[in-house]
């Protein structure tokens, strides 16, 4: 269980003061789990969730805030407050498979229908902006949550100050397919049917969550992606102390990478394009493994020599849905992920 309030901020300001000493690069004790810390935003980082709530008990997700969409959307735009949609998404996968966390799952996932001013809003999201009113801080409000979902990790968000993506897109006005615009808003640059050249935050270098830069620098392992490429997953990249905290960290780092294109955002994107574009907005990031599923990639050679480029490996796994539909199956991720963890410089024996 989460720890909340004044005990979480002390224990996370002790993991600040000392990060290093808290790793201090020796092997944890027999019987101890992976720290995994999963950033991502969106149905892509709740499948992470849903796979990796499976294989540890210590898992932290770290929740981009740039959303200006829906219900998110609009909460954000009445009350300035964070979005809290993606965040609501990760506690939801973090709940566990007993009638409690299912119940909650459903509870907080379930949206309003009326002709009126609820239709379309979320409870977790009414639930979870009522919380930051009431308690005034975004960390503790989230583990509040989280302990009442009985969730198995924590949601953290990557940044306390609303933000907002915007892209330059090649094409974005098909009347002028040559013509590089800047699009704004990250529903609007997921959707957008032009050629997105590179992603920035406005502001441009906002403050990180202390507890989430605690957190990669403590893990054993950070897991990105998979998700939206330019909206939920290179955002992370985008935060100066995050970024900081991801190439300097001594946990091994692990790159998940979609089953399929994102109609838009990346209509036609091969894997090592996802590769290519990633390190064009964080050319100092290094990888110690691309995990992608063995049917979305035509060629492993050409994969193999861009992860390189990032230090990494390739692991190829079945973690798709075998129904056919382009999502990742939980069970088939969590036998990756705990298969990478344990060929891939384990720190000592987690089970």
């Amino acid at each position: 269980m989460v720890p909340e309030g004044r005990a979480a901020r002390q224990a996370t300001e002790g993991r600040q003061a000392r990060p290093a000493e808290a790793r201090g690069g020796r092997p944890r004790r027999r019987g101890a789990q992976p720290k995994v810390v999963a950033l991502g935003g969106g149905m892509g980082l709740s499948a992470s969730l849903a796979a990796l709530r499976r294989i540890t008990g210590d898992l932290t997700a770290v929740v981009t805030v740039a959303d200006d969409g829906g219900s998110s959307g609009r909460l954000r735009a009445e009350l300035g407050v964070l979005p809290p949609g993606d965040l609501r998404k990760a506690l939801a996968a973090l709940c566990g498979d007993d009638d409690w966390g299912q119940t909650w799952s459903r509870v907080i996932q379930h949206r309003f229908t009326s002709q009126g001013d609820l239709h379309d809003h979320a409870v977790g999201n009414l639930l979870i902006v009522a919380l930051w009113e009431q308690l005034g801080d975004h960390v503790q409000a989230l583990d509040l949550v989280g302990k009442l979902l009985g969730a198995h990790g924590r949601v953290l968000p990557m940044s306390a100050v609303p933000l907002e993506l915007q892209a330059l897109v090649k094409g974005h006005d098909p009347d002028r397919p040559e013509d590089v615009d800047t699009v704004r808003g990250q529903a609007t640059v997921a959707l957008t049917r032009g050629e997105v050249q590179s992603v920035h935050l406005v502001p441009h270098d906002p403050p990180a969550v202390p507890e989430a830069v605690a957190a990669v620098l403590d893990a054993d392992w950070v897991v990105l992606g998979p998700g939206s490429w330019f909206s939920s997953v290179i955002p992370h990249l985008l935060v100066p102390e995050l970024l900081d905290a991801l190439t300097t960290t001594k946990a091994r780092r692990v790159l998940s990478l979609n089953l399929v294109p994102q109609p838009g955002e990346t209509d036609g994107f091969s894997p090592q394009r996802h590769l290519e574009v990633l390190g064009r907005h964080a050319p100092k990031l290094a990888l110690d493994v691309v995990l992608a599923d063995e049917a979305a990639v035509p060629d492993r050679e050409v994969l193999t020599e861009a992860a390189k480029r990032f230090g990494a490996a390739v692991e190829l796994a079945p973690v798709a849905r075998r129904d056919g539909t382009p999502r990742h199956d939980p069970e088939l991720l969590a036998a990756a992920y705990d298969r990478i963890f344990r060929m891939h410089g384990r720190i000592g024996p987690w089970r």
